[in-house]
């Protein structure tokens, strides 16, 4: 008996080694500097994602057509010279960052405890889904697919409003996606979005990545709690077309009394948003 309890604890004890090797192997990885170089092409991508939705944006608001959303501006890249090249840039970077995310889950809120560990956690976890998301779109546009945005939206709303449980589901993203938007608003209007930067230089440029990030995340909160007031009226009113995504919110801003104006700013806002986060790549602590 003795004998099978050693050897127990042995195969036990070796396997609880092999497992201490695979977490330190695997954050021996994350904080190598190839895969940080790769997180950070992530918000190049997402920077570039934005630039395109605002100019598409601006578009609408001078009278044009097309989608101002994720798919839309992708769609553009895709039809671009060198098109398929950047998208496979854009999901290389998107899914490292996710991947980053992820890792910062398990190794980078060691120094935490309690609410702090779990709020820390699910920002990562949030952050790792979004850029995920990204990435798989710039993929499947970059294998030749398509995906539309506004459709998928739409569909998926009419699914959950079919089912009680559904609808409350809906509702409570759409209050979700207006925490999140007036979150955006909070941290542009008071800069808190530079506690994520190292020490910006100092002069013009230091001011001038300030003022772009004040103006983005303000314009891209805007954007978001309009999105948000869309889907609980789709909810509310049991009428998913409203529920159409960020395209859908834009245009509807669009129709609305000095929308022309207040759609150009926004779109505006979402270009200097986009050009922040292409300049965050290289300031963002990791």
């Amino acid at each position: 008996m003795a004998s099978g309890t050693t050897s127990g604890r042995s195969a036990g004890g070796g396997t609880g080694d092999a497992m201490d090797r695979a977490s330190d192997a695997a954050e021996e990885a994350a904080d190598s500097k190839g895969f940080e170089l790769a997180a950070r092409a992530g918000y190049v991508a997402a920077g570039i994602l934005h630039v395109v939705i605002g100019v598409i944006a601006l578009g609408l608001a001078t009278g044009g057509s097309g989608s101002a959303d994720q798919s839309g501006a992708i769609g553009q890249l895709a039809g671009s010279p060198g098109g398929t090249a950047l998208l496979w840039f854009c999901f290389l970077g998107c899914i490292a960052l996710a991947l980053f995310f992820l890792s910062e889950i398990f190794f980078g809120v060691r120094a935490l405890s309690g609410k702090e560990k779990l709020t820390a956690r699910t920002k990562n976890g949030g952050q790792a889904v979004v850029y995920a998301v990204i990435g798989a779109t710039f993929g499947q546009f970059a294998l030749g697919g398509s995906s539309d945005s506004s459709s998928s939206s739409s569909s998926l709303s009419a699914s959950l409003m079919a089912h009680p449980a559904g609808a409350a589901l809906l509702f409570a993203v759409g209050v979700g996606v207006l925490v999140v938007g007036g979150y955006f608003i909070y941290s542009g209007a008071t800069r808190r979005f530079r506690r994520k930067l190292s020490s910006l230089p100092s002069g013009g440029i230091g001011t001038a990545v300030t003022a772009l990030g004040t103006v983005g995340y303000m314009a891209k909160g805007f954007a978001l709690g309009v999105l948000g007031v869309l889907i609980l009226v789709a909810t509310v009113t049991n009428n998913p077309e409203q529920s159409t995504g960020l395209d859908g919110a834009l245009k509807s801003l669009r129709d609305q009394p000095f929308g022309t104006w207040l759609l150009g700013a926004v779109a505006l806002g979402l270009m200097a948003y986009g050009v922040f986060m292409v300049v965050r790549s290289k300031y963002q602590r990791m």
